[in-house]
């Protein structure tokens, strides 16, 4: 049997058995980043890159061979992003902290916390293309500003002033990420719908409106993702 057919087989048995666990856990001081045993034993492991590239055949029809996501935000760059952070929010949807009905079937399909560990590690391994979905309305250069003040404000403490995040704390690298996707992603942590968000992220955009939220995700995008950048080969949207 060829290898898509294999992949296939396995995407309709997992998503016939596969549902997201029952809601029921909110964030708090303690638990957005909670002891997590499959977790923990994944960011201990050393990520084989060879295996996850083989595990990364489930994600490529979402977020593209190479990890680039989709500029309208409905799934983002993985190339780039911190290890832990990719490992914490896929062991964080196994396990039913953060809701994504999508993306539940795919990560339940990852058999122990080794292919967390190597899948990690593939994506790592690749290069970051330099375009992405950025903010393009007529006020693009009013709207940036706008958010480069916000942003230094309330984010850069902990998002660094690049954008880079923070491995060991487990702050994403947000800057070159789609700005759609990152607005999404902010209006839901404000809204209380992502419910694995850090309590201190939600308290500091929790008065910010959605123009204010658009400018920041205009800013964060305008930066340069740190890392390698490469140019790809086209690839199927």
């Amino acid at each position: 049997m060829k290898a898509p057919i294999v992949l296939l087989v396995l995407l309709v048995a997992c998503l016939a058995r596969a549902e997201p666990p029952a809601a029921g856990w909110a964030p708090g001081p303690d638990q957005w980043n909670a002891d997590d045993l499959e977790k923990d034993e994944a960011l201990a492991r050393i990520g084989d890159i060879a295996k996850g590239r083989a595990v990364y055949e489930l994600c490529r029809a979402c977020h593209l061979p190479s990890a680039a996501g989709r500029p309208d935000g409905s799934f983002p760059q993985l190339a780039g992003q911190h290890s832990t952070v990719l490992i914490k929010q896929m062991a964080d949807i196994r396990a039913g902290r953060r809701d994504n009905p999508m993306m539940f079937p795919f990560a339940a399909s990852l058999v122990d916390p080794q292919e967390l560990a190597d899948v990690a590690a593939y994506i790592n391994s690749l290069c970051i293309p330099p375009a992405h979905g950025r903010y393009a309305g007529p006020d693009a250069a009013t709207v940036v500003a706008t958010g480069k003040v916000l942003y230094e404000k309330q984010c850069i403490g902990c998002h660094g002033p690049s954008g880079e995040g923070n491995k060991a704390k487990f702050y994403p690298v947000i800057a070159g990420q789609h700005y759609k996707y990152l607005l999404r992603q902010m209006v839901e942590i404000r809204d209380g719908r992502r419910r694995n968000a850090n309590p201190e992220m939600v308290a500091r955009i929790r008065h910010y409106d959605d123009p204010q939220l658009l400018a920041i995700a205009a800013y964060q995008a305008s930066l340069v993702m740190p890392g390698a950048m490469c140019a790809v080969p086209a690839e199927k949207k």
